[in-house]
């Protein structure tokens, strides 16, 4: 299942916290013919690293497409001075 929801938020040391929900379809749906591009570009570079590095193509696009959809449940929090971000992907 692809992910559908991303949570960001921010703490900041003198305000309140800012948190974001961002669902994942309308955003895709709203950026489609960008996100056509960037696939298809994606796609043809990968299967040109895939010609180059000798590794089966179906194979890496598969295995790609599994990294995806096992990104919900990721939780990334990062760190720098005394502001804090957390993306969670749902």
């Amino acid at each position: 299942m692809m992910p559908q929801l991303v949570t960001v938020r921010v703490k900041r040391p003198d305000r309140h916290p800012v948190r974001v929900w961002v669902p994942v379809l309308p955003v895709v749906l709203v950026f489609s013919p960008v996100v056509v591009v960037a696939v298809v570009g994606a796609v043809v570079g990968v299967v040109v690293a895939c010609r180059m590095y000798r590794v089966d193509v179906v194979r890496a696009l598969g295995t790609g497409w599994r990294i995806v959809c096992a990104l919900p449940g990721t939780r990334f929090d990062a760190e720098y001075s005394r502001t804090a971000v957390l993306v969670a992907i749902r």
